[in-house]
């Protein structure tokens, strides 16, 4: 469950990174906001300063602006990453002016569609930054953060079009295992996400809100399940497959409800698209070592520090709370019969196994 701050650590952290821009080297995303308000959603305030020292020298300084972006040039200005600086004076402006949740409501149809854009990143940082804004709206940082989230977006804005739909199955997890690869698992992500030309349907026909966030939740616990015999197909990416539609059921409760559906068919097929794009070649059955509990799998997730293991646990703790077992534990031999909650937590651990340590 998430936990009010209020340490004002949050604002402190996003005050110390507003300075930086949302990549570095022209193509990684910086990760730190994200990290920041996920340490404190899950009680650990303590450790985001710590963190923040460790990985200050991945952040590079704002972008230069290039131009105003305006209500009449702003499609000519969608997807172009030199002017990720001037969309997030954009949003810097539009969010006080009319409301964070009404702008929110009126740019998030107009952006979905290019979620693939960053690696999927933005719409993460939208996510976290919206969740920290419905613990404590009046804060000038986090409005300030989700600016910066949704500049981010528009400025690696980027559709897909030409798949080939199939039909999928009835469950989220079976559908994502009917994915079929991409020919060759080479390459990035622009690379991989241009050989995407078949993916299944899955929840096609969902049109109730209460449904699409169902359904939306059902996906995000199938792909964080997925990650335990399937992680080695790519460490780091594979991740998203959860977190990018986790990030999109914390936007739900503030949007819309005519666009939950909307919202629920673009997380699966960004989901289904990571996933053909880091298949590996097959599955490998998992069996965690020991014990662990929901406040174990937060407290290992910190201290392996990986930017990408603690939003994965972040997510974690999500399915496990909606399964209603975030206190329990589970028998290293049970992992394939345990609830949700439990299965979700061996996925974590197995992403620390995987995935490199922040030095």
């Amino acid at each position: 469950m998430d936990i009010t701050d209020t340490s004002g650590v949050l604002d402190e952290a996003f005050e110390r990174l507003h300075a930086a821009g949302p990549e570095r080297l022209g193509r990684l995303t910086n990760h730190a906001p994200m990290v920041a308000e996920a340490l404190v959603a899950r009680g650990r305030p303590d450790a985001v300063h710590r963190w923040l020292d460790l990985y200050e020298e991945r952040l590079e300084e704002f972008p230069a602006a290039v131009a105003p972006v305006t209500d009449a040039d702003r499609a000519g200005a969608l997807g172009d990453p030199r002017r990720a600086a001037d969309w997030i004076a954009y949003f810097g402006r539009a969010l006080p002016e009319h409301g964070w949740r009404s702008v929110l409501a009126t740019w998030w149809p107009r952006l979905l569609p290019g979620m693939y854009g960053g690696a999927t990143h933005p719409v993460i940082r939208v996510g976290h930054a919206v969740r920290a804004l419905l613990r404590s709206e009046a804060s000038g940082p986090r409005l300030t953060e989700l600016a910066h989230g949704l500049g981010y977006w528009a400025a690696r804005h980027r559709p897909v079009t030409g798949i080939t739909w199939f039909p999928g199955a009835p469950q989220a997890a079976a559908s994502l295992q009917a994915v079929p690869p991409i020919r060759a698992l080479e390459g990035g992500f622009p690379a991989r996400l241009a050989r995407v030309e078949r993916l299944p349907v899955w929840a096609g026909d969902v049109t109730d809100p209460a449904t699409a966030r169902d359904r939306l939740t059902e996906l995000v616990r199938a792909a964080t399940h997925r990650y335990a015999t399937h992680g080695h197909g790519d460490a780091t990416m594979l991740v998203h497959a959860a977190t990018a539609p986790s990030a999109v059921l914390r936007v739900l409760p503030v949007l819309p409800r005519d666009l939950w559906a909307p919202s629920l068919h673009a997380a699966w097929a960004a989901t289904a698209a990571v996933t053909a794009m880091y298949a590996p070649a097959e599955a490998v059955p998992y069996v965690p070592p020991g014990r662990a509990a929901a406040g174990d799998v937060i407290e290992r997730a910190v201290e392996h520090g990986d930017e990408h293991v603690i939003k994965f646990a972040d997510t974690a703790l999500d399915v496990a709370d909606e399964a209603g077992e975030a206190d329990g534990a589970y028998e290293a031999d049970e992992v394939y019969e345990a609830e949700a909650g439990a299965r979700a937590y061996a996925a974590v651990l197995r992403s620390i196994e995987l995935g490199e340590p922040l030095a």
